[in-house]
């Protein structure tokens, strides 16, 4: 079937690779798994022989039509929805995310399971090579993709999937991600908008360091920034790249402990 290109499509038929992002997921015959974008079933064939039931959501009206019929007597349901404003407050605790997703979409879909009231257990995804590395950053590397994903969960990279593999080849080369989500965790008094204004402070300027950074991004003055920094053992002189998700957090405590 023709790819269509405005929805990024990309098919991949190779059995290892499809077994490889199963195996990442750990997928298991008690799971329910919510698979995005199946396309053309390959890796939908694979889940169902392996979860207990598998719930494909499909964005494009032709696929979502035929591909039911690819899997009679099996526990399928095709759902034609946009992922993004897919309801997940009915599936099971612990469900787990299973996809080879569009790149364009991948930064919005690791936001919107993250942040889910019923969060999934595990989400595995297939995505471009270089921002499944910006997902799975170390500090030194950060971004706040990084610590939007790490604030949530422990994140791993699987296999490096070459480009040739897929019909038609994309640009780049891809890679397995896997997000196991963990409890989110917060110093008292700091919430989630809080903590993030802290961190899109730093980011804002990325190539400036945090005493300038966050003195633009929160409007505090520079010594009062130095002091803030000096408070939580970072120096002024860091990137916010260089940052671990724990800094980010007690450095929004003192943020919040300065401002009140």
């Amino acid at each position: 079937m023709p790819t269509k290109k405005s929805l990024g499509q990309h098919w991949l038929h190779d059995r290892f690779v499809l077994d490889h992002i199963a195996d990442e997921a750990n997928v298991n015959m008690q799971d329910t798994v919510l698979e995005v974008g199946p396309g053309l079933g390959t890796l939908t064939s694979i889940l169902l022989g392996r979860a207990e039931q598998v719930i494909a959501v499909e964005f494009d009206p032709d696929l979502a039509r035929k591909l039911p019929g690819q899997f009679p007597g099996k526990n399928l349901e095709v759902v034609h929805s946009d992922i993004l404003a897919y309801d997940t407050r009915d599936l099971p605790a612990g469900y787990k995310v299973v996809a080879n997703v569009p790149y364009y979409i991948t930064s919005k879909i690791i936001q919107k399971f993250m942040t889910e009231d019923n969060q999934p257990s595990v989400v595995t995804l297939l995505i471009q090579k270089e921002v499944a590395e910006r997902v799975a950053a170390r500090p030194g590397d950060m971004s706040i993709l990084a610590v939007s994903a790490q604030l949530y969960a422990d994140v791993s990279l699987g296999d490096v999937v070459p480009a040739e593999l897929f019909t038609p080849p994309p640009k780049v080369d891809s890679q397995v991600v896997t997000l196991r989500t963990k409890q989110l965790t917060l110093p008292d008094g700091v919430d989630e908008k809080l903590l993030f204004r802290v961190v899109k402070a730093g980011f804002s300027a990325k190539r400036k360091k945090l005493r300038s950074s966050l003195s633009g991004g929160l409007g505090m003055a520079k010594d009062n920034v130095d002091t803030l920094l000096a408070g939580v053992d970072i120096s002024p002189d860091e990137r916010a790249e260089s940052l671990s998700v724990e800094d980010w957090k007690r450095l929004a405590e003192a943020y919040r402990a300065a401002a009140s």
